[in-house]
């Protein structure tokens, strides 16, 4: 729940004349305040995706794969410890397989001993077992000294990543990334896994030229593997990745998914025919996410990877219970943050412009979740450090608007040299590794950055909705073509809306959820929901009228469906 210090900004109208006009005026509102000006954008079939020829090198990195299935040679895939770097690995192992390759093994780095992307630690690994060809996905843009361990031992390396690329570039036999210098491909925010996808697409129509039986591999079955990392990654939904995730999710909905899948479906209780994308990013993928966190990814590839459901069910299981020990290390992380920043007495004026945050018992599988937290409940740019197992502090960055996160943590680089050991992200998210006695230092030196960096504006609380509804709105036909015009996500966000109601009935459900019965001004009576309410403060009797910023949903019980509104700020009118 967002705190009483915002401001609520209402997206103006804008032309939304090339839209379908049997559509509501506000769902044209909707679509065209983010960027659908024509009914053709609504087209998210897949003949709609650019094609594979556009990314730099995927032609050349194609021709090696292809090489390596026709004469049998040894493929490593080299993953990552994240939901997109784990569906990535399934994907590429899974489709090589399918397409005939006889002898493909993957391997991960381990976040707490190996750090991150390819390593000469992981080389070794791959020569002992033989390896020809070694596949990054998700990363390799920046892992320098582990291409140069290959090209010695003389494994050639294809890189396949999205991450933004430094100034030098690996001597990879060829690196595929569409934010490479001179590529020309139009979606710059794919995910991993889609840039993965891509490769395989060029595979496939290599074969085809080539006329091998991998010609046939239908590479839509893998879609649902493609949706749920592009969404766990948080990247922009563009028309590539929503045609991505709009077709994965169409297959999970239709029962075409893969043991796993089904199996994480069924641990966090989610329903295939109802699923939408956020429940991708909140429901499977942190149970996925928790299993390089905390112990090994490998647990979270094997779920993906398990053929048979009864299989997938018990490493599913497995990831449920250590998500669960994730939440019980966020929540007393996140409690241990919060009272460090009470003591400080600081209030909006006082604020610093970037939090930069360490304790010596957190864990550094945890910290950037608790960075995301933090970063939420005080709108400023944070970072959070844990010592990791090398004495090395491990740092997470999460940013908010108007801040780019790995652009601050390259200038504090280059006015600091000698502070920094390791760096790497995005604008929102980042990652990096200091040596415990320059935190301080790091400190001042990134703070005097975001002073630089972020006007007054930027630090301000604010949300933005597509204004109010009427009572047509709070019904489910209006809800269902609400809910089609997706997906949802980062970029392309859901809907809020604001409106003022009467408050009927209100009640706390389980630990701090705040059940509500409202009526609207037309007399419509609604259930809502707010979670995570301070309870020292709801339920709140004397309040007749509230605020709302909420979402319409539609809520399924005993075989009943109704209008639902899932609360994001509320604020009491006295």
């Amino acid at each position: 729940m967002s705190t009483d210090d915002l401001t609520i900004r209402r997206r103006p109208d804008v032309d939304c004349e090339g839209l379908p006009q049997q559509l509501p005026w506000i769902l044209r509102q909707v679509l065209a305040r983010r960027g659908v000006a024509a009914s053709e954008q609504l087209d998210l079939t897949l003949k709609q995706l650019p094609h594979f020829k556009q990314l730099h090198d995927c032609e050349k990195a194609a021709a090696r794969i292809f090489q390596a299935i026709t004469q049998g040679q040894s493929i490593c895939i080299c993953g990552d410890f994240d939901a997109d770097g784990a569906t990535s690995t399934a994907l590429m192992v899974s489709v090589l397989q399918a397409m005939g390759a006889r002898k493909v093994h993957y391997c991960v780095p381990n976040r707490f001993t190996d750090g991150y992307g390819l390593s000469p630690n992981l080389v070794s690994y791959a020569a002992e077992r033989g390896t020809d060809l070694l596949i990054t996905v998700d990363s390799g843009v920046s892992c320098h000294e582990g291409v140069a361990a290959a090209n010695a031992a003389g494994i050639d390396v294809i890189i396949t990543d999205h991450h933004l690329a430094g100034a030098q570039l690996p001597p990879a036999y060829a690196l595929v990334n569409p934010n490479q210098p001179d590529c020309q491909f139009p979606c710059k925010s794919i995910a991993g896994v889609g840039v993965a996808f891509y490769v395989l697409l060029a595979v496939r129509a290599l074969a085809r030229e080539q006329q091998h039986p991998a010609a046939q591999v239908n590479l839509a079955h893998w879609l649902d593997l493609v949706a749920l990392g592009t969404v766990a990654d948080v990247v922009k939904l563009e028309a590539t990745n929503r045609v991505l995730v709009q077709q994965g999710l169409q297959r999970i909905r239709k029962g075409y998914c893969r043991p796993g899948i089904q199996a994480l479906l069924s641990v966090t209780q989610r329903q295939a025919q109802q699923l939408q994308a956020a429940d991708l990013g909140f429901a499977l993928a942190p149970r996925i996410n928790a299993a390089g966190r905390l112990d090994d990814m490998a647990l979270g590839i094997e779920c993906l990877l398990a053929d048979e459901v009864e299989t997938a069910l018990e490493y599913a299981e497995q990831l449920n219970g250590l998500n669960q020990q994730r939440r019980e290390i966020e929540n007393e992380m996140r409690e241990s943050a919060v009272a460090y920043m009470a003591e400080l007495q600081l209030d909006a004026s006082t604020l610093p412009p970037l939090l930069v945050l360490y304790q010596d018992d957190w864990h550094q599988g945890v910290v950037g979740i608790v960075a995301g937290r933090i970063k939420e409940q005080y709108h400023r740019p944070t970072i959070t450090f844990a010592i990791g197992d090398d004495g090395l502090l491990k740092g997470s960055a999460r940013s908010i608007p108007g801040l780019h996160m790995r652009d601050l943590l390259e200038r504090v680089h280059t006015l600091h040299p000698q502070l920094i050991a390791r760096f790497g992200g995005h604008a929102m998210a980042a990652g990096l590794s200091l040596a415990p006695e320059h935190l301080d230092d790091f400190r001042a030196a990134a703070t005097a950055v975001a002073e630089q960096w972020l006007d007054a504006q930027a630090l301000e609380r604010e949300i933005w909705t597509d204004g109010g509804l009427d009572a047509s709105c709070f019904s489910v036909p209006f809800v269902q073509q609400l809910e089609q015009l997706g997906p949802w996500g980062q970029g392309f966000p859901e809907p809020l809306f604001d409106d003022v109601f009467e408050v009927v009935q209100q009640r706390i459900v389980g630990e701090k959820h705040l059940k509500l019965v409202l009526r609207s001004d037309d007399g419509v009576m609604l259930d809502a929901i707010a979670f995570n309410v301070d309870t020292q403060r709801w339920p709140d009797l004397e309040v007749r009228r509230a605020e709302l910023v909420y979402k319409v949903q539609l809520n399924h019980f005993r075989g009943r469906t109704n209008v639902q509104l899932l609360v994001e700020h509320l604020a009491p009118l006295r």
